[in-house]
């Protein structure tokens, strides 16, 4: 979330680095609540002012114990009840024009970084570098390749009607030597981040709370594509019923609580993050560098129509996360620390990638700046998003009341940076396209095969 301040001192800059992201800020709806907010907040002033000064006005009569006092005393009384409606009112009024600008607030992404390249849209995101083994760039097959359905469907390991069946689409049903990759990958990637890397193992929870949510701005304005546990209890008040919709929230406010309900996490960031929200944490704990490898559900309700074959866009799919949090002056350095942590995991997999920086209308609600690193995939003939790694600078930890305290003591917020190290289907898909065989069989990455049973090959 922004700082308020920022609309109120420099408007007209912010309202230009918003149009960079594509994003039409309402300028006369802002003014118009900040203009009536000025009148309200005055006048509420005025009348504690008011009350305040009879108070202190009867006080001293009372002290003097002149009779003759008391018919003011009860008229300064009557003026105190006519003043405290007045102010009850007044309060009331400007607590609900508050609430309506942090609901405003909530509705504005985050500022791009000045080293954000400017575009609208995935085309004017720029190439930052590219690797492969060898000189040659990517595996050249002498033979035709296959995409992953095929190769996992021959395998007889890999099977979409039966998830179809079970579930319905965007589900992956997987078995054997396959379901024990896929595992070998995420042990693999969470070995390299806490053995090399630095970061601390995490176990969290795969539900969440709205609070939990709207402190990495996923609620309220991306409710639609999360999947809401809804807790609804019947006449025996003993008993829940459990059942799973996507209703949307029917009250936006800033906290759209509903007490029961949960939400399937959409990314193991919301969990991550929030370890530090309400929390002021120390300066010598930093940085704090965390990761998880969990399930993570979408509702992809933007997504109809969009690689509907295989495992690259799913409802349910796992994925290893990074998530540093750090001193503000620390984090585009965390930031490029962190991407290279993702990228060493797709060397030692020995898979071709490239790193992409992200334009400002490309990028996510809440980041400031923004690094994809996609895959090679050979049936594609092209690359494939396989971790995006943002700095949200301070914008989630306002939301989230995350700080830490500086050297004098105040208070102060802190910057979070999150990443995919990486996305474990993704991974997989890239893995059966680059190590495919002409005979149908899958070569096992040398960096896997400690984690097969020193396995070195899927065959059919």
């Amino acid at each position: 979330m922004l700082d308020i301040q920022l609309l109120r001192t420099d408007l007209k800059s912010i309202v230009g680095h918003l149009a960079k992201r594509g994003f039409a800020l309402d300028i006369k709806r802002f003014n118009d609540m900040e203009t009536q907010r000025k009148s309200i907040q005055t006048n509420t002033q005025e009348l504690q002012a008011t009350r305040n000064h009879i108070s202190r006005e009867i006080g001293q009569l009372r002290a003097n114990g002149n009779n003759k006092n008391n018919k003011k005393i009860e008229e300064l009384l009557h003026q105190t009840q006519k003043n405290l409606s007045c102010l009850k009112e007044s309060e009331r009024t400007l607590g609900e024009l508050q609430n309506e600008l942090q609901q405003f607030l909530e509705e504005i992404p985050n500022l791009p970084h000045n080293s954000v390249p400017n575009g609208l849209d995935g085309i004017s995101n720029q190439e930052i570098r590219r690797w492969s083994k060898g000189e040659k760039g990517p595996r050249i097959f002498d033979f035709i390749a296959k995409d992953h359905v095929s190769i996992g469907e021959n395998l007889g390991l890999l099977d979409f009607e039966t998830a179809a069946k079970l579930s319905g689409a965007r589900f992956t049903f997987m078995r054997g030597g396959l379901a024990r990759l896929h595992r070998a990958l995420s042990q693999f990637m969470l070995d390299i981040h806490t053995q090399e890397h630095g970061y601390i193992e995490t176990y969290v929870p795969y539900l969440v709370n709205a609070e939990s949510l709207h402190g990495t701005g996923q609620l309220p304005k991306f409710e639609e594509d999360l999947f809401k546990i809804s807790r609804k209890k019947n006449g025996n008040k003993n008993d829940t019923a459990t059942q799973i919709s996507q209703d949307r929230i029917n009250q936006k406010s800033s906290l759209p609580l509903q007490e029961g309900d949960w939400y399937l996490i959409p990314t193991s960031e919301v969990p991550l993050t929030n370890f530090v929200r309400n929390k002021i944490v120390t300066i010598k704990s930093l940085p704090i560098r965390l990761t998880a490898h969990t399930p993570c559900f979408r509702a992809e309700s933007g997504s109809y129509g969009k690689d509907t074959r295989g495992m690259i866009r799913q409802h349910q799919f796992d994925k290893v996360e990074l998530v540093q949090i750090v001193h503000p002056e620390k984090s585009y350095e965390a930031l490029e620390q962190l991407v290279g942590h993702a990228e060493n995991i797709l060397k030692k997999l020995e898979l071709p990638y490239r790193v992409m920086i992200l334009c400002a209308g490309d990028m996510g609600f809440s980041a400031a700046k923004t690094y994809d690193i996609e895959v090679w995939l050979p049936s594609q003939n092209t690359y494939r998003e396989i971790s995006s790694c943002s700095n949200c600078e301070a914008f989630q930890a306002r939301r989230m009341q995350a700080r830490f305290r500086n050297p004098g003591g105040k208070p102060e917020l802190l910057h979070t940076i999150n990443g995919s190290g990486l996305a474990v289907g993704r991974a997989l898909v890239a893995v059966l396209e680059n190590y495919q065989n002409a005979d149908g069989s899958v070569s096992i990455p040398e960096a896997l095969r400690p984690y097969m049973n020193m396995i070195n090959r899927l065959n059919i």
